[in-house]
């Protein structure tokens, strides 16, 4: 809960508005007098709760990653893209790597350890362009061939 300015009052109200069941029992059970201000109720609400946080991830899970056979490219490289943004990791070089080791050997993956990209943004644009000529071959494929026909004289 992101409140701009207000009171700690207004900041009471809107949190203890919030609690329900045994955080509102732990609420009602603190000693009278014993808060002082919002930012030490949310403190100690933080400290009551921390085991129910989630762990922080770390930027070491981007290796776990991989992509399933028949997982079309554009989904696992979407599922990468959004861990990466959850982990808010910068490190270009770590991403490119992580990625790499994830694929699956395919003529993509050749062509990655081909031409190394530098660059997460790199991977995008080379996936986008991949996939758009999977689509064109594929649309060829599934063209009729054209017959010719000859006349004899």
């Amino acid at each position: 809960m992101m409140i701009s300015g207000g009171t700690d009052a207004m900041h009471y109200e809107l949190f203890m508005g919030t609690f329900s069941g045994t955080t509102f029992d732990w609420f009602i059970n603190l000693p009278d007098g014993h808060i002082a201000s919002f930012d030490q109720l949310s403190t100690l609400f933080k400290e009551q709760y921390i085991v129910n946080q989630a762990p922080a991830p770390v930027s070491f899970a981007l290796f776990d990653v991989k992509k399933y056979q028949g997982e079309p490219l554009k989904d696992f490289l979407n599922m990468f893209g959004v861990l990466v943004v959850k982990l808010q990791t910068k490190d270009e070089e770590m991403m490119v790597h992580a990625f790499r080791r994830g694929v699956l050997p395919r003529p993509f993956s050749d062509s990655l350890i081909r031409y190394c990209p530098k660059t997460f943004n790199e991977i995008r644009q080379r996936v986008v362009a991949h996939i758009v000529v999977k689509e064109e071959v594929t649309e060829k494929c599934g063209s009729i061939d054209p017959v010719r026909f000859f006349l004899s004289p």
